[in-house]
């Protein structure tokens, strides 16, 4: 009889360690969107639901790419306005930057180091001009790191024409918030823009 090694593998997040990471909040952000493009809109929720409740470890590094994954049919995601060499065109999972953009703003109001962040060249509707997160699952990513001594949960959805993102941990921790212009209360169409320019990561 062959015997098969086996070694057991624990989740790195348990409930307590979840009752306790949800109970402060340290940064929160809201965007808008058209409600009335359904296919951008459904792409936002796919999104969001892919990050909601993602629990990033001390000093760990999250990577929206590597999180949400690729946009495909597949997976749910439905052709929507996308840029490309500066012009609107229809691309599976449009509308995927509002999200990536509303977690840049909440991990940054939040104090997180900020890894790797790229903007279009011209500014996007719904975040303000420079506040922008582009993503491409085949070119740039957003990334971030934990850099708090306890672990970070991301709380994300999307419903009637706005999304959020916020970031909780535990009751003790020691953050350092940054200011964050908030955007007005509207439902822009996705402006015109450029395609993305990879530049040097933004750092904070």
């Amino acid at each position: 009889m062959v015997q098969i090694p086996f070694q057991e593998i624990y989740p790195k997040v348990d409930q307590a360690l979840i009752s306790q990471v949800r109970k402060k909040t340290i940064g929160q952000y809201t965007t808008y969107y058209n409600s009335r493009n359904k296919n951008r809109s459904h792409n936002i929720m796919l999104a969001s639901k892919a990050i909601n409740n993602y629990v990033v470890l001390p000093g760990e590094i999250f990577s929206f790419n590597k999180v949400v994954g690729k946009r495909t049919k597949e997976k749910g995601y439905l052709q929507a306005p996308v840029i490309v060499r500066g012009e609107l065109s229809e691309g599976i999972g449009g509308g995927i930057c509002q999200v990536s953009s509303t977690l840049f703003n909440a991990v940054d109001k939040a104090g997180l180091h900020i890894v790797q962040r790229y903007s279009h060249s011209r500014d996007v509707a719904y975040v303000r001009p420079g506040r922008d997160a582009t993503v491409s699952w085949y070119g740039p990513d957003f990334v971030f790191q934990n850099k708090y001594a306890y672990p970070i949960m991301i709380r994300a959805g999307s419903s009637n024409g706005s999304m959020y993102v916020s970031v909780h941990s535990f009751p003790e921790i020691e953050y350092e918030p940054r200011h964050v212009p908030s955007v007005h209360q509207s439902t822009p169409e996705e402006g015109p823009a450029s395609p993305p320019i990879l530049t040097e990561p933004t750092m904070p």
